[in-house]
């Protein structure tokens, strides 16, 4: 079952030094979950000031052009995993988070963990 990872943190965290520790780690880290099969895509977003968003409400359409900067937290980078189950899905957002808590103690944020719907095609 495909499940997405969206890990959310505030958008400053961009501000702060990467650590070269967390770097090599998430490197083995996702290399092992790719070579694995578990890994299907993963990436990083770019700032919100290069985004936007289209809303509908009313049956009018807006688009807004970023920065969002009413938004607390933002969609920093996904992962798109295969997990036989939904505690292997949290277990690998678990063990994804681990690497920022003991290699980036200042990090904040989380993952979210969705299964993606499956729908039969129309007939």
């Amino acid at each position: 079952m495909r499940h997405l990872i969206l890990i959310k943190h505030s958008e400053d965290i961009r501000n702060l030094p990467f650590p070269p520790g967390l770097n090599d780690a998430m490197g083995a880290f996702i290399g092992d979950a790719m070579k694995s099969g578990v890994l299907l895509d993963t990436a990083g977003l770019t700032p919100t000031a290069d985004g936007a968003r289209v809303r509908i409400d009313n049956r009018k359409l807006q688009v807004t052009d970023g920065p969002f900067t009413e938004t607390k937290e933002i969609i920093g980078g996904y992962a798109m995993i295969e997990a036989k189950s939904r505690a292997d899905a949290v277990d690998f957002a678990t063990q994804f988070m681990e690497l920022h808590r003991v290699h980036w103690p200042e990090f904040v944020g989380e993952c979210e963990v969705r299964a993606l719907e499956s729908f039969d095609p129309p007939a």
